[in-house]
C-alpha cells in the first residue's frame, strides 16, 4: 500500500478509493466499497470506526467470511510466501518468520485445534506481541465460546485495520 494524505484518500475516485483500502480488511475490498459514498472523512479513526460499523452492519454471513479470509498465524501460506504484503510485515515484526520447526510444529498444532474448535482462523492483531504471548492468547481464547471467538476476532481485525489504516495514511 502507497501512503497518502487523507485529503488525497477523499478525493479519488471510487474505484481508486476502494483499490487503496481493500487491503486494510483482509482480502475484503467490500468495506471500503461499503463507505466509499460517505466521504469525506475528517480524520483516520472516523474512516476507521466508518468500516467497523459497515462489518458490524454487514450480518453474521460476511462477518464470517472476513474472519475466515485471514490466514492461519505462522502457517503454511507464510512459510510458503503467499500472504498479503500487510499479513507478512506483520508476522514479521512479531517474529513468527523466524520460528524453530518445534515452534512451527507448535504453531501448526495449535492453528488446528483453534480451526476444528470454532470453524475459523485464530486472529490477533499480532503488532506488539512476540512468539511467546502470541501463543499464550492462542492457549487462552481455545477456551471461549463461540459467540465470545467471533466477538474477539472482529475486534482483533478492527485493531488490525486501524494499523492498517494508520500505516496507509500521513
Amino acid at each position: 500500500m502507497k501512503r497518502m494524505t487523507l485529503d488525497q484518500l477523499n478525493s479519488l475516485g471510487t474505484d481508486d478509493f476502494v483499490a487503496a483500502l481493500g487491503g486494510v480488511f483482509e482480502h475484503s475490498p467490500w468495506v471500503a466499497e461499503a463507505v466509499a459514498g460517505t466521504r469525506p472523512f475528517s480524520s483516520v479513526g472516523e474512516l476507521h470506526q466508518a468500516m467497523v460499523a459497515a462489518v458490524e452492519k454487514a450480518g453474521q454471513v460476511a462477518q464470517l467470511g472476513l474472519i475466515r479470509s485471514h490466514p492461519d498465524l505462522a502457517g503454511k501460506a507464510a512459510r510458503q510466501g503467499s500472504l498479503t504484503a500487510e499479513s507478512t510485515s506483520e508476522q514479521k515484526g512479531a517474529g513468527l518468520d523466524r520460528l524453530t520447526d518445534e515452534e512451527f510444529e507448535e504453531f501448526h498444532r495449535l492453528n488446528n485445534a483453534y480451526q476444528s474448535r470454532f470453524g475459523f482462523p485464530f486472529i490477533l492483531a499480532v503488532r506488539g506481541h512476540d512468539k511467546a504471548s502470541i501463543m499464550a492468547a492462542f492457549r487462552r481464547r481455545l477456551n471461549h465460546n463461540a459467540g465470545e471467538e467471533v466477538t474477539e476476532a472482529l475486534r482483533q481485525i478492527a485493531e488490525i485495520a486501524r494499523f492498517r489504516l494508520h500505516d496507509l495514511i500521513s
